[in-house]
């Protein structure tokens, strides 16, 4: 995996102590989050009101409108505290997965619950790789919520990320980026605070 990606990932506060470098599936199973990520907004310029990417992000900043006034480093400290958490509760963020999904490989749980299900050659049509032994690295609340690569991608420094809905779960695999446009895609707490800090001003 590039070296760029690795060093993106510990700017989102991920930690990659453990990658090794030795393969994809085990650079990949190595690394850790403890934290949600949250999509850099599309729009430019980005207003706070009811469409930003991180949901609740006006009503937070008006609910902590004395502590801003008072002290912006601590009501700084206690935005990214609040939002970069391990939650469930839907701030329109992303979660970091390292899940195999191996629906063509006999003999593994995945085979055994969809063996049938699809047509390999289907997913070679869209997915680069001789074979299709796939790795989910994230699950989001958007479209498409479910995003892997593929562990046999011939670009192994920075593979394809692909997307596929649960709506459509695998009948529609679509094409993101690179695995390092995919983490570029989401907002450092560094960023974050300076995009909001420029909007407040």
């Amino acid at each position: 995996m590039k070296e760029e990606i690795l060093n993106r990932i510990k700017k989102l506060g991920g930690n990659v102590n453990d990658v090794k470098r030795i393969s994809l599936q085990k650079d990949l199973e190595s690394i850790r989050f403890e934290l949600v990520l949250y999509p850099k907004p599309k729009e430019v310029p980005w207003e706070i009101g009811e469409n930003t990417p991180i949901h609740g992000i006006k009503e937070f900043i008006e609910e902590n409108k004395n502590l801003l006034e008072v002290n912006k480093d601590t009501f700084y400290s206690k935005l990214v505290t609040h939002y970069y958490k391990d939650t469930e509760e839907n701030f329109g963020q992303v979660f970091f997965k390292n899940d195999l999904f191996t629906p063509f490989e006999e003999g593994t749980d995945d085979f055994e619950e969809w063996d049938g299900e699809w047509d390999e050659n289907d997913f070679k049509k869209v997915i680069k790789g001789d074979e299709m032994k796939l790795m989910f690295i994230g699950y989001s609340y958007g479209f498409p919520d479910n995003l892997f690569v593929c562990l046999s991608d011939p670009d192994k420094e920075n593979p394809t990320v692909y997307g596929t809905d649960h709506e459509v779960y695998f009948d529609e695999i679509t094409v993101q980026g690179t695995l390092e446009e995919y983490f570029n895609s989401f907002l450092t707490k560094e960023e974050l605070i300076e995009i909001i800090d420029k909007k407040l001003k």
